[in-house]
């Protein structure tokens, strides 16, 4: 069951063949952790939906507020007896039909869709996760660059890459070629006691995983934190690379090309990260 438009149904009866998110990728989305109930940094995504909204120009309807969209997530779970339960939530806006790449309309509506998550906490895994660079296609360093929209044609065919390679996962890069973020997560490179991570002036995506990091480590006095480029080069000489999302918390990497990599860093950020979890 999905809720579309506050009306919860069968979720094979709302896509049609001109919706502006299927056509022209005219969508963005928020992908959410809710833990028994509890709707994980919710303040943070929604700023950022309302903050991509303005900028793809779709109108935002006056009662498009945190309370509305807390209830109809809320209420999605319930109908999907997931209210008692970890989920994973994707909350779906899109400009309504109508026009060509001209939309006749900057009207919105909305889709939420919800999925049963094993973990309650954030948990580090041990498993090898080996990563390399996707090289075929490249970012742009623009603001477009750091909305969470459905245009994703270069994770999808990264994720192939990665799959055919035996790879976990693959890490970005912008049309400068410094490295910006993994396929699906913010990337944070660690070097003695310095934690980096690239600037959203390259093109990164805006991640809310990545916001609430970077306030931990800013609290952390035994560790320098840097918003810098990174370079593909910085990879081999790194202590530890990990990647944050909001549904896994912090993944470490265990291993880029020939050099191996410690988790230590991680395990202590996800640590914190859970205390920040129950108090949010």
């Amino acid at each position: 069951m999905i809720n579309f438009n506050g009306t919860i149904q069968e979720n094979n009866t709302v896509l049609k063949s001109n919706n502006r998110g299927f056509a022209y990728g005219d969508a963005l989305f928020e992908t959410i952790k809710t833990s028994y109930g509890k709707i994980l940094f919710w303040e943070d995504h929604y700023f950022r939906l309302m903050a991509s909204m303005r900028i793809l120009r779709m109108e935002i309807p006056m009662h498009f507020n945190m309370e509305f969209l807390e209830d109809e997530i809320k209420n999605t779970l319930e109908a999907n007896h997931l209210a008692a339960a970890s989920a994973r939530v994707k909350l779906t806006v899109y400009r309504n039909e109508g026009g060509l790449y001209l939309p006749e309309t900057n009207d919105i509506s909305f889709i939420i869709d919800v999925k049963p998550l094993a973990d309650d906490f954030y948990m580090i895994s041990e498993a090898t996760y080996e990563v390399d660079l996707f090289k075929d296609y490249y970012i742009s360093p623009s603001l477009l660059s750091t909305l969470k929209t459905n245009n994703k044609a270069l994770h999808v065919v990264g994720s192939i890459f990665a799959k055919e390679n035996n790879l976990q996962n693959c890490l970005t890069l912008n049309t400068n070629k410094n490295v910006i973020e993994a396929l699906n997560g913010n990337v944070f490179v660690v070097k003695g006691n310095t934690i980096k991570t690239a600037p959203l002036s390259d093109g990164c995506l805006k991640g809310v995983m990545r916001t609430q990091l970077l306030g931990i480590i800013k609290t952390m006095p035994e560790y320098e934190l840097v918003e810098a480029s990174i370079s593909a080069f910085e990879l081999q000489k790194a202590d530890e690379i990990f990647i944050s999302n909001t549904i896994v918390g912090i993944q470490p990497v265990t291993k880029y090309r020939k050099k191996n990599f410690t988790n230590t860093v991680s395990k202590s950020l996800i640590q914190k990260l859970n205390v920040k979890m129950r108090l949010n």
